[in-house]
C-alpha cells in the first residue's frame, strides 16, 4: 500500500480549471518530484494534498485512509517553502523548536530533538545564532530542520532552493537528497528546474496545464520523453517531424533525408506510414 495516494483531483478558480483529474501514488521512503513550468498546477496540487486548498473533486489518502476532512495541521505533514518564513526575532533554536511546542512536546524531549535535527542538517552549535545573521544556505537548513523536527510522515517542499544562487543550490541539492534518504523520509518536491528534479527525485511527475503528462525515474523520463512538450521542457529541442519508411531497421523520412534511428522510446506499434517525431540528442 502506498503511503500517499492522490485520486482524480479536480480544482478550478473563478471558472478556470487548474487541475484535471490528477492521480498518483508515493511509496514510503520515496522522493517524488512534481516538475513543470510556471502555471502548470504543481503548487496548487501540493496545496490540495497539504490541506491548504479544497479540491472540487477527488480524494487524498494517507495509509489508505481518506484525509480530505482533516485540516492542514492535523495531517502530520511537514511543509517547506521558498520563502523560509523564519521568525527574524527568534534565534535558531527558537525557530526550530516552535512546531514542537505547538505539538505539545515536553521541554527536554524538544531540546533533544532540536539538537538531533541541527546535527542532521549540519548546524550543530548554531542554537543561539540570530537567524538574520545567517547566510542563505544556513537559513535554508534552519527551515529544513524546523520541517523535520516534528517527525512528519510526509515532507512537502515547494521550490525550497529557488532563492539561492546557482553554486549554493547545486551543492544543497546533493545534501538535501542525502538528508532525506538518511532519515527515510517520504517527500514530495515541487520545482520548475529539471536539474533539481533529476538530482533529488526517485521518480518525476511532469505536469502540463493541470495534468500529469509523463511519470518515471529521471533516467526514464530523459531517455524516453513521451510527447514533444516533455522533450522541449527538458531542453531536448532537436525535434524533427517525419514519416516511418520502414520498421526493420527503423527508418524515418525527414526533410534531411532518410534517417535510420534507434527505436528507443518509439514504442512497439510504430508502422510504415506513421507520422513521428525524431529526437536528435546532443550527446548522440
Amino acid at each position: 500500500m502506498p503511503l500517499l495516494e492522490v485520486r482524480d483531483i479536480h480544482i478550478s478558480f473563478e471558472g478556470t480549471q487548474v487541475l484535471h483529474g490528477v492521480s498518483f501514488e508515493v511509496e514510503a521512503g520515496e522522493i517524488v518530484c512534481l516538475l513543470g513550468p510556471s502555471g502548470c498546477g504543481k503548487t496548487t496540487l501540493m496545496r490540495v494534498i497539504a490541506g491548504l486548498e479544497t479540491a472540487d473533486w477527488g480524494q487524498v489518502l494517507l495509509d489508505g485512509q481518506v484525509i480530505d476532512h482533516l485540516p492542514a495541521h492535523r495531517r502530520g505533514f511537514g511543509l517547506m517553502f521558498q520563502e523560509y518564513a523564519l521568525f527574524p526575532h527568534k534565534n535558531v533554536y527558537e525557530n526550530v523548536v516552535f512546531g514542537l511546542r505547538m505539538a505539545g512536546w515536553g521541554p527536554e524531549r524538544a531540546r533533544q530533538r532540536v539538537a538531533e535535527v541541527l546535527q542532521l542538517v549540519g548546524l550543530a552549535g548554531f542554537e543561539e545564532r540570530d537567524v538574520t545573521g545567517l547566510s542563505g544556505g544556513e537559513r535554508q537548513r534552519v527551515a529544513l530542520a524546523r520541517s523535520l523536527a516534528p517527525e512528519p510522515r510526509l515532507l512537502m517542499l515547494d521550490e525550497p532552493l529557488g532563492a539561492l544562487d546557482r553554486i549554493l543550490r547545486d551543492r544543497l541539492m546533493v545534501e538535501l537528497r542525502h538528508i532525506l534518504k538518511n532519515v527515510g523520509l517520504t517527500s514530495l518536491y515541487v520545482t520548475h528546474d529539471q536539474e533539481e528534479a533529476f538530482a533529488l527525485a526517485d521518480r518525476v511527475l511532469i505536469m502540463q496545464e493541470g495534468r500529469i503528462v509523463q511519470r518515471g525515474t529521471p533516467e526514464e523520463v530523459y531517455r524516453r520523453p513521451a510527447i514533444p512538450f516533455v522533450a522541449q521542457f527538458l531542453g531536448l529541442t532537436n525535434l524533427i517531424p517525419g514519416t516511418v519508411a520502414a520498421t526493420e531497421p527503423l527508418c524515418v523520412d525527414t526533410s534531411f533525408g532518410r534517417l535510420q534511428v534507434s527505436p528507443d522510446g518509439a514504442g512497439p506499434s510504430v508502422q510504415a506510414g506513421d507520422r513521428v517525431m525524431v529526437l536528435a540528442r546532443p550527446e548522440a
